[in-house]
């Protein structure tokens, strides 16, 4: 059967050693921030590959500037082998925060060791504060980045945690009526544009959850629902490991519930 692809664009094609080459580098950088430090032997051991084929991803990476050897294994008879780490200054990102008072910042590094805070405070509903929602992220980045001592073309992504869901289709914040300067639908590109990184915009618990499944209480569960009480009500879900957000991203706004004999949320839609 005919495959379909986008004209213009070559066709992957699985199993090409270009392919294997770059499978077999995603797995070693897995392993290494998993595990930490590993030698050249361990790695092998652990991904399957022979050890001609990990010393050649192996220099494939350190050439890329996302390895680095980090010292020599003690302890062991014989000579001493090489450790190799993942390189912390290979990538940067920013992670925000969005509150009713302000927005906060971190820059961590690609180990996810956090380097640099910053912090804007605003109310999100003062009539100054709706027209300039992509320059006070701005400001919350870089005042992080600057504790970190880092320039901005350094970051790589931002990551934006909010109370409400992006609209997948319409591109609009939902279920966030207290955040009215978030609720631009070329908001998106005005924080990209700002920032000079792409932008990603998830809802907070959303982000929690997935936080709890890659190093938390969820780690060992593929199906599971993190609920969230604050000053509002909302809930997470996961579904055979994967996250689900529903049609409009409102997937697990139990907030917004309609239940007998309770009046109806307003105003939900932003």
């Amino acid at each position: 059967m005919a495959s379909s692809t986008t004209p213009g664009t070559p066709a992957a094609t699985p199993g090409t050693p270009a392919v294997l080459r770059a499978m077999n580098d995603r797995a070693a950088l897995d392993l290494l921030v998993l595990h930490g430090p590993l030698t050249r032997t361990r790695i092998g051991e652990l991904t399957g590959l022979s050890k001609p084929t990990t010393s050649q991803l192996l220099a494939r990476l350190e050439t890329a500037g996302l390895v680095r050897s980090s010292g020599s294994e003690s302890g062991r008879p014989g000579p001493k082998a090489l450790l190799y780490e993942v390189d912390p200054s290979a990538a940067h990102v920013a992670a925000l925060s969005v509150g009713h008072t302000g927005i906060s910042a971190v820059v961590a590094d690609v180990t996810g060791r956090v380097v640099g805070r910053g912090r804007v405070g605003a109310d999100a509903v003062a009539e100054d504060v709706r027209n300039r929602t992509a320059q006070l992220v701005h400001e919350a980045v870089e005042a992080a980045l600057a504790e970190a001592g880092l320039r901005a073309d350094r970051l790589h992504h931002t990551v934006i945690g909010t109370p409400g869901a992006l609209d997948p289709v319409s591109g609009e914040l939902r279920y966030a009526p207290h955040l009215p300067g978030w609720h631009s639908r070329t908001l998106l590109a005005e924080l990209t544009e700002e920032i000079g990184t792409p932008v990603r915009i998830e809802n907070d618990v959303n982000l929690a959850a997935l936080a709890e499944q890659y190093q938390g209480a969820a780690q060992d569960h593929d199906d599971f629902v993190l609920a969230w009480v604050d000053r509002g009500v909302g809930a997470a879900i996961v579904l055979g490991g994967t996250l689900l957000r529903g049609a409009t991203g409102g997937a697990g706004e139990i907030g917004y519930m309609p239940l007998p004999g309770a009046p109806l949320a307003r105003g939900g839609e932003g």
